[in-house]
């Protein structure tokens, strides 16, 4: 009988530890010398980019291995998206993205290759973007709703510029034609830059723009500022109202930046990857680069950065069926 008793402790020991011995391990074990892939789905040279890389080496230094920033670009983002979420969730795969990929996108495409909430398991989020509605300098709006009156009395002669089919900058002129009623033209381009220029050159109305990537211009007096998509006014553009200042209710819209594990990922490593990102972002130097890039910097919660793309998601979709968006 004792023996028998003994025969299954061990077993029901074995089964314990088996148990817990996975995240266990694989919080003392990770990272190995295997190489940490951290995933752009955007081109070089983007905020995403910037701001991944700089966080990617401080991260490879501090868990003493090496961080390779890999750019996935295309389709919008979702194409290193879905090649993170098939990867093994062993935490050697990450992903460095964008409200794009993860809130809104889904929303607009048929067919998706990955889920965005059930694929992933949420670190942090890094940081929000704030956006400014500009004009051309020769334009004659100083106010969003001197914009909006003109878009009512010549319907589909007002074009709003984006950076391209499903991002957020589409998504904005999209909500301001849902709440003002105007018939305002969607122009989209292959980047930010090259719809900034056409904004400046009279080739498109307006757009809604990252506040960094507009700023040069504005200070220089070659374009003008009617409204910051921010829930308060900013430092940077401290004369220019908010939308809700300007009369628009419910339009706060902040581009966020965010990093992901695939789904499955240990809960032990991706505790660490936490607390390792949001520690990097305390460093002086990733803070002036965020200000230069025009980012806030967050550092939250796994649990919070969920409940975000959570409410984003829902938020999109309604605007996306609402304003009948469709995929390009």
């Amino acid at each position: 009988m004792i023996r028998i008793h003994r025969r299954r402790f061990g077993a029901l020991g074995l089964a314990a530890l088996a148990a817990v011995s996975l995240p266990v391990l694989a919080q003392g074990q990770w990272p190995t010398g295997k190489p940490i892939t951290w995933v752009v789905p955007y081109p070089p040279g983007g905020t995403t980019d910037i701001l991944g890389r700089a966080i990617a080496l401080r991260l490879g230094t501090s868990l003493g291995a090496t961080v390779i920033v890999d750019n996935k670009a295309g389709a919008t983002g979702t194409i290193g998206s879905a090649f993170v979420a098939r990867s093994a969730p062993d935490g050697y795969t990450l992903l460095g993205t964008s409200i794009g990929p993860q809130a809104i996108v889904p929303n607009l495409l048929p067919k998706m290759q990955y889920d965005p909430v059930k694929a992933f398991a949420p670190v942090s989020l890094i940081g929000t973007i704030p956006h400014v509605l500009i004009v051309g300098a020769n334009q004659p709006f100083r106010t969003v709703a001197d914009l909006v009156a003109q878009a009512k009395a010549r319907p589909d002669e007002i074009s709003f510029a984006s950076g391209g089919n499903g991002t957020v900058l589409q998504m904005q002129g999209e909500l301001l034609r849902l709440q003002t009623g105007a018939k305002l033209t969607h122009v989209p381009y292959k980047g930010d830059t090259p719809a900034i220029q056409d904004v400046l050159a009279g080739h498109a109305t307006f757009m809604f723009a990252p506040v960094a990537a507009a700023l040069p211009h504005i200070q220089s007096g070659h374009l003008k500022a009617l409204a910051v998509t921010s829930a308060a006014r900013l430092k940077a553009l401290p004369d220019v109202p908010t939308m809700g200042q300007a009369g628009f209710k419910d339009f706060v819209v902040e581009q966020w930046q965010a990093v992901y594990a695939p789904a499955g990922t240990p809960a032990p490593v991706v505790q660490r990857l936490h607390d390792e990102i949001v520690r990097q972002l305390k460093d002086p130097e990733i803070v002036a680069m965020a200000d230069k890039l025009g980012v806030t910097l967050v550092g939250s919660t796994p649990q919070q950065l969920a409940d975000t793309q959570k409410a984003d998601l829902s938020k999109w979709a309604k605007v996306i069926k609402d304003a009948g968006v469709k995929p390009d």
